[in-house]
C-alpha cells in the first residue's frame, strides 16, 4: 500500500463528505433522473461547508469511454461537479463495478482525479482506507474472473471497436441483468461475522493501523466495529437508503439524505 496520497488538517466548520453507489441511468434514463436531481440537490447544500467530495463508484450504472464519445446524459450531475470544482473543492473519484472503465475524462474535462484501486486519505491525524470494495475480501470468485476479463487492454480495445448506439445498450442491458457484472451482492446484511468488505479491513490491520475503512458497493448503510480503534463503513446508496459518510474533523458518522 503506497504512503497517504493526501494528508491534510480539515478547517474549522469544514467537513469530508463521501457518496456512493448512484447508478445513474438505471433502470432507464428517465426513471433515474429523480434521484440525479435529488443527487444535485445534496451537492448544492454541502457545498457551504465541504473540505473535500469523496466519490466511491458506480455513480453510472455504466460509463465507457471511446476516444471521442462518452456515454450521454448526467448532465446536470457532471455540471454540478464541474462547478464544485470550479469553486475550489477537491473531489475523488474511485471506480466502481459498474462504471471501472472510466479513463481520464473526469481528470481532463472536470479536473477529478479517478482511482481504480484503493487508496489511503489522512484527515486531522485519522487514517482513512477508502475504495469501491468490489472484488476484495474472501468469495465473489465469478465475479473477480470477469473483473480481470474488463480490465483487460485487449477486451476494452474490441469493445471500443463495437458501434456506441450497440455497445451501449447491450452492455446497459448487461449492467442490469447479469448478477457476474454486479458482484455476488444481494444487499443483504450478513452479520458482521460474515461481511466480507469487514473481514478485508480486519486482514489489513494486521500490517497497518487505519481508523477508518470506508467503502460502497454493498449498498447497504453499515458500521462494523473491526479493531479496538479502527472500524468498517459502507456508505449505502442513492437508490433506497440515500446515505452518506460525514468527517466533521474528529468522528465519522452515516446520514441520511431526506429533502
Amino acid at each position: 500500500m503506497k504512503q497517504p496520497v493526501l494528508q491534510t488538517i480539515i478547517p474549522e466548520g469544514k467537513k469530508v463528505y463521501f457518496s456512493s453507489d448512484n447508478h445513474l441511468g438505471a433502470p432507464t434514463a428517465e426513471a433515474s433522473k429523480p434521484r440525479e436531481l435529488k443527487f444535485v440537490a445534496w451537492l448544492n447544500e454541502i457545498e457551504k461547508d465541504a473540505a473535500a467530495i469523496f466519490l466511491l463508484g458506480d455513480l453510472f450504472d455504466f460509463w465507457f469511454e471511446y476516444k471521442t464519445v462518452v456515454p450521454k446524459g448526467f448532465v446536470r450531475a457532471l455540471g454540478k461537479l464541474a462547478d464544485l470544482r470550479d469553486k475550489g473543492i477537491p473531489i475523488y473519484f474511485f471506480v466502481g463495478n459498474h462504471d471501472l472503465w472510466m479513463q481520464d475524462y473526469f481528470k481532463t474535462e472536470l479536473d477529478i482525479p479517478v482511482y481504480h484501486n484503493p487508496q489511503v486519505f489522512e484527515f486531522n491525524q485519522k487514517r482513512f482506507f477508502i475504495g469501491h470494495g468490489d472484488g476484495l475480501g474472501p468469495g465473489d470468485k465469478g465475479y473477480k474472473r470477469m473483473k480481470k476479463v474488463f480490465k483487460s487492454g485487449v477486451f476494452q480495445w474490441l469493445f471500443r471497436w463495437v458501434h456506441p448506439d450497440i455497445g451501449v445498450r447491450v452492455a446497459q442491458y448487461l449492467s442490469v441483468k447479469n448478477k457476474l457484472i454486479s458482484g455476488d451482492d444481494d444487499h443483504i446484511f450478513l452479520g458482521e461475522d460474515k461481511e466480507w468488505l469487514a473481514a478485508y479491513a480486519k486482514r489489513k490491520l494486521e500490517t497497518a493501523h487505519y481508523d477508518y475503512f470506508i467503502f460502497g458497493h454493498r449498498h447497504l448503510p453499515m458500521h462494523i466495529k473491526v479493531g479496538e480503534n479502527s472500524s468498517y463503513h459502507n456508505l449505502g446508496d442513492w437508490i433506497i437508503h440515500y446515505t452518506y459518510g460525514v468527517f466533521d474533523g474528529t468522528s465519522f458518522t452515516l446520514k441520511e439524505y431526506s429533502n
